[in-house]
């Protein structure tokens, strides 16, 4: 039996880095607002501040950085990223020891955090369209994709019952030296990256900063697949301080129970993330997204009809390992089309402004459900975003803008047979 194909040592220490970072994150899943509730006695109003202020001021933050980082080596960039995230989380169990932690320093690390992540994933895309070849992507993209679900479904657990057992401040710890780590797995990768061209102006332009929108916008495939990224992912997230809210005080499920009917549901992601290249093989990768697409809009309006007891935990549970199944299959896929759609010069520009984007409209419509939510309960407000979310097919591109054929459908031969 063939094993998995490789995609040579230095895709090995990139993936290894990813794998370690985003298990620290995972790990620290909603930390910073528990250490606002447990040690600052932040209320539900300061914990919404914290959860939409960092991620939309962080977006704004990192915009500037995509022309600079255009124009540099990416693993220098995502090197750094990681140090200066390490750097800023440690600042907080530090305070924390001193007693000198407030909630303003939460913010300010939320913030930079935020802009980091934009900066490092804008590059690490950048990154491994020069590292692989064009047929290779896809399996990459999918093993970064079953590393993200494996990591969502074990880190909050374990995180929880760190917290529980060390303190509040325990996860950001781990989270710190998972982002040192990755930066040492970053650095074991070699420097045998080329160096980018730069422009004969070393002044960064107005238009610059919109070159990664201008890209998007004036691309017929990546313009629809934007709007529809960012409207599903928004609804997506509105709906989950809703649900915790029905779930947990009206329907009197105990913590443990919400935490189960997320973290089960996250084997569809793994199951997903290794349909997709065997899904792009066979059918195309036009038809995949479509397809996918469609699907991942029908499950939401499931969460609205929860009850109590078994049967609405039951429920919770198949809607969310139907909707992760198909995010699973769509996100790799999408990630691989965006990059094959974008010139090697405008890659991190495009990455990030996509990011940026997506991070503060859902930052925005989550804070917005919050207020619907409390006006009109929280069952309506799932039921609307599961409703608008089926209108968010028509938003997928209705011709198909591949070009030519799909590299995939022979390059991942070997992956599918190998498992």
């Amino acid at each position: 039996m063939a094993g998995r194909r490789s995609l040579g040592r230095r895709f090995g220490w990139l993936w290894g880095a990813y794998a370690v970072s985003t298990a620290g994150t995972w790990l620290a899943f909603d930390a910073f607002a528990l250490i606002a509730v447990l040690a600052l006695d932040a209320g539900p109003a300061q914990v919404s501040l914290l959860a939409a202020v960092g991620p939309a001021v962080g977006a704004a933050v990192s915009v500037p950085l995509g022309p600079w980082v255009e124009v540099r080596r990416k693993r220098p960039v995502m090197m750094t990223a990681d140090l200066v995230r390490c750097a800023v989380l440690l600042s907080i169990p530090v305070a924390f020891a001193l007693g000198r932690l407030t909630f303003g320093q939460l913010l300010l690390v939320s913030v930079a955090v935020a802009a980091a992540d934009i900066t490092f994933n804008a590059a690490a895309g950048a990154f491994l369209k020069d590292l692989l070849p064009r047929q290779d992507l896809l399996v990459a993209n999918g093993r970064f994709e079953a590393t993200t679900w494996t990591a969502s479904m074990v880190g909050p657990p374990l995180g929880g019952a760190a917290i529980s057992l060390l303190g509040p401040v325990t996860t950001v710890v781990a989270d710190a030296v998972s982002y040192l780590l990755s930066a040492f797995g970053l650095r074991a990768i070699g420097d045998a990256e080329k160096r980018p061209v730069r422009p004969q102006s070393t002044v960064t332009r107005p238009g610059d900063l919109l070159e990664g929108w201008r890209h998007i916008l004036t691309d017929p495939a990546l313009r629809p697949l934007f709007f529809n990224s960012l409207l599903v992912n928004s609804l997506i997230m509105a709906a989950s301080p809703p649900l915790l809210i029905l779930m947990v005080d009206d329907l009197h499920f105990a913590p443990w129970q919400y935490a189960l009917a997320f973290a089960v549901p996250c084997t569809g992601g793994l199951l997903g993330s290794r349909l997709a290249p065997r899904l792009v093989a066979r059918h195309g990768r036009y038809r995949v997204l479509l397809t996918a697409g469609v699907l991942r809009a029908c499950w939401s309006i499931g969460l609205a009809f929860t009850g109590p007891g078994t049967p609405g935990l039951v429920l919770v549970m198949l809607v969310e390992f139907g909707l992760i199944t198909c995010c699973g299959v769509y996100n790799p896929v999408l990630a691989t089309h965006r990059l094959d759609r974008t010139p090697t010069g405008r890659v991190t520009r495009t990455l990030a402004a996509w990011s940026a984007t997506g991070k503060a409209a859902t930052a925005t419509v989550t804070a917005l459900w919050g207020v619907l939510a409390a006006w009109t309960g929280p069952r309506s407000a799932i039921a609307l975003a599961g409703a608008l979310l089926l209108l968010t097919p028509l938003l997928l591109p209705r011709r198909d803008h591949t070009r030519g054929a799909d590299p995939e459908r022979a390059a991942v031969a070997v992956e599918s047979d190998g498992g």
